[in-house]
């Protein structure tokens, strides 16, 4: 594990790349997802979060999403997905009107590398890809409980617009407006 802060972890930062998933990445993917929610249904408990993916969920995901993967040469530490379709548990009155959101419908980062800035690059990268997609905005929701990732967005620059519930799950909603 590398200390925040330390040359190993600056470097790792410094190296990573991102570019677009392909379908050679699934399973790392789906790995990577499933070692995240391990770590959190450790640290937090039983929750929405502690679903676990299969290889085909995460073929369909790039279907239905720009997946995009962050690397430290050849080892994949980070998955965004970027969708333009509204997510189910996200209701769009809470946010800002825009002609074109995109909608962040899931962050990994690999356990072993968490807390060294690696999510936070992610998102950046993320926001760059909605630019030149173009898009207004980034939306997402974050679990309203110690598991939710709320001030990461916040620390990356979102908004808070709204709590509410949705079947059972407290949820914020967050947005970043690009326009």
């Amino acid at each position: 594990m590398f200390a925040a802060g330390s040359n190993v972890a600056g470097t790792l930062r410094t190296q990573l790349t991102f570019r677009d998933a392909t379908l050679n990445d699934i399973a790392v993917i789906a790995s990577l997802q499933n070692a995240a929610a391990g770590a959190l249904t450790a640290r937090f408990g039983a929750g929405h979060w502690s679903s676990l993916v299969t290889e085909r969920s995460a073929a369909l995901a790039q279907r239905h999403a720009r997946v995009r993967v962050g690397r430290s040469g050849k080892r994949i530490l980070t998955v965004v997905r970027l969708a333009t379709k509204k997510p189910w548990a996200i209701d769009a009155s809470y946010f800002t009107p825009v002609k074109r959101p995109l909608y962040v419908t899931g962050l990994a980062v690999s356990v072993a590398h968490q807390g060294h800035g690696l999510g936070r690059l992610a998102m950046e990268d993320a926001c760059e890809v909605a630019r030149t997609w173009p898009a207004g905005a980034i939306r997402l929701d974050a679990y309203d409980s110690p598991a939710g990732a709320g001030d990461f967005y916040v620390k990356c620059g979102f908004k808070e617009r709204g709590r509410t519930v949705y079947r059972g799950d407290p949820l914020a909603y967050y947005e970043l407006l690009l326009e």
